[in-house]
């Protein structure tokens, strides 16, 4: 598993340089793909000259516009999108066949035993690269190493349109210097834990031995002492069946359950939610509310759907019934989840979830 060659490739702000492609005008400004900021839309993604002004998905657009009033926000082309998407995949499969999607923009390809018999991966990176701007005319980021892991942190090092190789020599030294922040699985809370406990960067965590990390994070714990020396066994898996779509947010400050801001805030989580099914072309049966409270005590509450659905409408319906359901324990929340899963194809035939099917769930 040590001798694997393995590549991530990560478009450049891929929707928003699609948008910028197909019109000139919007070269090199910033420009933000969601909804606009009058309407209770969000983020979907956004330009490099966007993210300059702290703009990011999943962002309520009004907050969007608040940090850059001249930005110029278009509609998602989700057709658009995937017709690029399908061109880019048309590309990874000329040279492997293991090719794990993550997403419409980004993707896993082991080149260990590849279709032109390259010897380096580093070749076959640029190989890909150079297909992709000539054909689609968009910028891609490399990643090239002998593990998952190592291959996505190589791909986020120099964007856009970079590429970085970690080798197995090279991997210790760059992960002792890489900010806790950016090992996989480290978020803001387990950030702040690791901060409080002294520990900044690889090197730190690397001197926690794997019963200290899993008391603390338990089955985390232990990737984490596997991250910190470069070890990552997953296989890329070409055929691997998303599970879940779901969007999340920590709030600016936390709220009381009952405030109309937790509402509006679950709405444009519901609308990022129907936005992600969409370019996906999911739906789902399972909708999940999250609710992480300011003590971080976290609980779930989930509904099963007879049909599946993919609507902010329909999601938003049920996601509000949840939390109306939901006793106030007169604790503040600090972060807001929805999540839909039990997925299913679009193309499977199955009708959305009606208002009066709603209605008579709720009576079951």
């Amino acid at each position: 598993m040590e001798n694997r060659k393995i590549i991530h490739i990560d478009m450049d702000a891929f929707f928003a340089s699609v948008e910028q492609r197909d019109n000139p005008l919007l070269k090199g400004k910033p420009v933000v793909v969601g909804g606009p900021p009058e309407s209770r839309g969000v983020v979907t993604t956004c330009s490099y000259e966007a993210r300059k002004f702290g703009i990011h998905s999943a962002m309520p657009s009004k907050i969007a516009y608040k940090r850059c009033p001249y930005a110029i926000f278009v509609y998602p082309r989700f057709d658009e999108y995937r017709k690029v998407s399908n061109q880019i995949r048309e590309i990874f499969h000329r040279y492997t066949d293991l090719v794990e999607p993550l997403s419409l923009d980004e993707a896993y390809l082991d080149v260990t035993n590849n279709k032109k018999n390259i010897k380096y991966a580093t070749t076959i990176a640029k190989m890909i690269k150079n297909d992709i701007l000539k054909e689609t005319n968009l910028t891609a980021s490399a990643g090239v190493s002998y593990n998952k892991f190592l291959a996505k942190l190589a791909s986020d090092y120099k964007k856009p349109n970079g590429l970085t190789v970690i080798t197995q020599e090279d991997s210790q030294e760059f992960l002792d210097k890489l900010p806790i922040n950016k090992f996989f699985g480290v978020g803001k809370v387990t950030g702040k834990i690791l901060k409080n406990m002294g520990i900044q960067n690889g090197y730190d965590l690397r001197q926690l031995n794997i019963y200290e990390l899993e008391n603390i994070f338990k089955n985390r714990g232990y990737l984490f002492y596997q991250f910190s020396r470069g070890i990552d066994y997953r296989p890329v898996e070409p055929y691997r069946e998303r599970k879940y779509i779901g969007s999340e947010t920590t709030l600016s400050q936390n709220l009381s359950i009952d405030e109309e801001e937790v509402t509006n805030i679950l709405s444009e989580l519901c609308e990022d939610v129907a936005y992600r099914c969409k370019y996906s072309d999911k739906l789902g049966k399972t909708v999940t509310l999250k609710i992480k409270y300011e003590d971080f005590t976290q609980i779930t509450r989930s509904i099963s759907l007879e049909h599946p659905i993919n609507t902010k409408k329909d999601i938003r319906i049920n996601v509000y019934n949840l939390l109306k359901n939901l006793e106030d324990n007169k604790k503040q929340i600090r972060l807001l989840g929805v999540t839909l899963s039990n997925l299913v194809d679009k193309e499977v035939e199955a009708g959305n979830i009606t208002i009066f099917e709603y209605m008579n769930n709720l009576k079951k």
